[in-house]
Order: C-alpha cells, then sequence, then structure tokens
C-alpha cells in the first residue's frame, strides 16, 4: 500500500486549481511506497489544456538531486482539468510501463496508480498526517 502526506495530497490539489483550464504536472518524490512531497514543473506541451509535457531541465535537475543524495524521484503527476482521475487512453499509449508511480489529479480526487509491464495498475493509498 502506498503512504502519501496529507500535505503532498493538498499540494497536488492545489497544482491543479493553479494550472487551470491547463493540466498541471510535475515530479514525486520519496521511497519506494512513500510519496514524501512534489515538485511542480512546467507543462510545456504545445496543447496544455489536453495534454501534458514535463520541463525536461526539471527532469535533469531532480535526477541530479537524487544522485546526489537528495529525495529519490519515484514518479510523476498530472491532472485532467475535464476529466476523471484515472489513466486516459493517452496516458496508456505514451506509458514507459517501467514500475513508476503515477498520481493522477480528476476534478473531486487524486488517485494512484503504477505503470507497470501491464499497463496501469490502481495503487490503494493510506494518508499519513504532515
Amino acid at each position: 500500500m502506498l503512504k502519501v502526506t496529507s500535505m503532498v495530497l493538498e499540494a497536488l490539489q492545489g497544482e491543479a486549481a493553479k494550472a487551470l483550464p491547463d493540466e498541471c504536472c510535475g515530479i514525486l518524490l520519496g521511497s519506494e511506497n512513500r510519496i514524501e512531497a512534489i515538485v511542480p514543473t512546467r507543462n510545456i506541451h504545445p496543447s496544455p489544456q489536453t495534454r501534458f509535457e514535463i520541463d525536461p531541465q526539471a527532469l535533469v535537475d531532480a535526477h541530479r538531486t537524487a544522485r546526489a543524495g537528495g529525495p529519490q524521484i519515484i514518479g510523476y503527476y498530472h491532472s485532467h482539468p475535464d476529466g476523471p482521475a484515472q489513466p486516459s487512453a493517452t496516458d496508456s499509449a505514451l506509458a514507459n510501463r517501467d514500475g513508476t508511480v503515477w498520481a493522477i489529479v480528476g476534478q473531486t480526487d487524486v488517485t494512484f496508480w503504477r505503470d507497470d509491464e501491464c499497463g496501469f495498475v490502481a495503487l490503494s493509498y493510506h494518508m499519513l498526517g504532515g
């Protein structure tokens, strides 16, 4: 079971609200089964209202920080401003199937998914205080 802090859930919902009408996106930090922080990034996709692309420089910076002993990247997040918090057909088609965790922020909730070799698998989570 994934563990997520209440601050992370609030931050995800806040980033989604700030980005409207566009999709927000960013990086999830933590350990294998625990999300402790997010790194909001610019959505550089040419059609940000319906698609997302994480700023490559933000990815490079996060990987450098992780290699230097900083917080580890365990996955990514994005929002669906006009849709449910589940992987879209586009999300599934572009998935890397690399075991990373994905958070999807929908209109009313946040869900978590593991991008594994079979596609997206829903993850249950336990909310931690703080």
